[in-house]
């Protein structure tokens, strides 16, 4: 409808895969997964639930009758028991039994964890992907000279592949963070209206081991190991804020990354892909502008934003629940996954095609090495048996007239010129274009970066490697 707002991280930057997992189709059949797990393990552990009210839960799982839904929503103004009423008219044996001792948080919170469990997976599909893509970059650019910044301004060389490395370092850190949260990842389970699961002690007599039994069951039925050992009615509003923590981390590594190669493509020594007939600017026809690169910029303020969201969210919580959680984490928790997802498309996409231009990076070189190299033919004319004082004071009287040269005629740098034209110097020009070769001037780039990714980057993507591969398609 276009006449209407529609979320532009679902029409034009997020995946459908990351869409439908935080589609209410998907979360109202995880409810119902939910219901029938719930009934299913009361069952096995003794209340008189039927395996013909099972069997009719089963058969209405997927067959949601949202027009019933809705309607009593409207009229009770609560979500859960308009899906549990709705639930309820398509199995009439089962209605007695559906959701029973539950409160809503029971398919609420679980399934929001259960769907934030499955947004992690696909966005660590793409980042293991994201991380080979600038691998097999560093490794393929870890010997080509590169001028390195500081403070923008031209500093001694790196390597174009060491640098990717850098930016791969961030993302390995990202990487463990996700890592860290799945491996100690827990549903709320089955915990009652406020956490001490009175309602269950009584359908269980008083048996405290079935009150656990069943929490312990659904978790494992739901393909989860654990719980949280204490709850208030909801899972700790705190995960959501480690969650979001992570997807932040993702976004400032991102963001670095699009700064640079926007700062890169304005040297035009990189460029993102363009395409043969993308349109740069809709007046300047030659432009070709680094909108993906842009684009991931503006995702990644808005993700970096979120954290101090859940934090509030967290922090306000009122004994065992408040409800002004809930519109709050309904924004917040999916359009984070679907920025995070849209961001990492872009990444995808901008590592598969990265454009180096070596020749416009060797200009860059020429300009600025010879300053850089001076330090070293001053050793080397020392070793001759120069005086230090004497070549140090030539090299500073060359370096201004080439500097001036430069800056204030615009004319090529001749400095190295000079000092072969200085006999104080000793050298002939062929030993001292020996000395300006680019990569005595990159120090251990080259190694570091091999070393890098056979240390520590292979062997996560040999433990992802049934996850690399994925495409990040760029809509608009």
């Amino acid at each position: 409808m276009k006449d209407i707002y529609e979320n532009p991280l679902i029409t034009r930057y997020a995946s459908r895969q990351m869409a439908q997992i935080f589609s209410d189709d998907h979360k109202f059949r995880t409810w119902r997964r939910l219901w029938i797990a719930l009934a299913e393990c009361e069952q096995a552990l003794g209340l008189p639930i039927t395996d013909e009210q099972i069997a009719e839960m089963r058969a209405h799982a997927d067959d949601i009758n949202y027009e019933v839904a809705e309607a009593q929503e409207r009229l009770v103004r609560h979500d859960v028991m308009a899906h549990v009423h709705a639930y309820g008219e398509q199995c009439p044996k089962a209605r007695p039994i559906i959701h029973l001792g539950a409160t809503s948080c029971y398919v609420g919170d679980n399934t929001d964890l259960i769907l934030i469990y499955e947004a992690l997976e696909l966005v660590e599909t793409k980042l293991v992907s994201v991380i080979d893509n600038l691998s097999r970059f560093a490794l393929k650019y870890k010997d080509m000279p590169t001028l390195g910044y500081t403070h923008f301004q031209p500093a001694q060389l790196t390597t174009v592949g060491k640098r990717a490395a850098l930016w791969i370092q961030d993302l390995l850190m990202d990487l463990g963070q996700l890592e860290a949260i799945k491996r100690d990842y827990r549903l709320l389970g089955v915990k009652g209206t406020t956490g001490t699961g009175a309602s269950f002690l009584t359908l269980f007599g008083g048996d405290v081991a079935k009150v656990k039994a069943l929490d312990e069951a659904v978790c494992k039925k739901m393909g989860f190991e654990s719980s949280y050992a204490v709850t208030g009615q909801t899972y700790p509003r705190k995960f959501d804020t480690m969650v979001l923590n992570v997807l932040a981390m993702i976004a400032q590594s991102a963001y670095k990354f699009s700064n640079d190669l926007r700062l890169l493509q304005s040297l035009k020594e990189m460029e993102e892909p363009f395409e043969k007939q993308q349109i740069g600017s809709s007046a300047m026809a030659y432009k070709r502008n680094p909108m993906r690169s842009e684009r991931m910029g503006a995702l990644c303020r808005f993700v970096l934003s979120l954290p101090v969201n859940a934090a509030v969210t967290a922090s306000t919580q009122w004994f065992e629940r408040t409800l002004d959680d809930s519109a709050n984490r309904r924004l917040v928790i999916p359009q984070g996954f679907l920025a995070v997802d849209a961001i990492l498309n872009l990444y995808l996409n901008i590592s598969a095609g990265l454009v180096v231009y070596e020749k416009v990076i060797q200009n860059h070189i020429n300009q600025e090495l010879p300053f850089m190299a001076t330090e070293t033919i001053l050793m080397e004319a020392v070793k001759r048996g120069g005086d230090r004082q004497t070549l140090h004071e030539r090299i500073r009287v060359h370096s201004m007239a080439a500097a001036e040269r430069v800056k204030m005629h615009g004319e090529p740098n001749n400095l190295i010129e000079l000092i072969k034209a200085d006999e104080a110097f000793g050298l002939t020009p062929d030993e001292i274009d020996k000395l300006m070769d680019p990569r005595a001037f990159t120090g251990c780039a080259a190694a570091q970066t091999q070393e890098f990714i056979e240390q520590y980057v292979q062997p996560v993507l040999s433990h992802y490697a049934d996850k690399l591969g994925a495409q990040g398609e760029v809509n608009v």
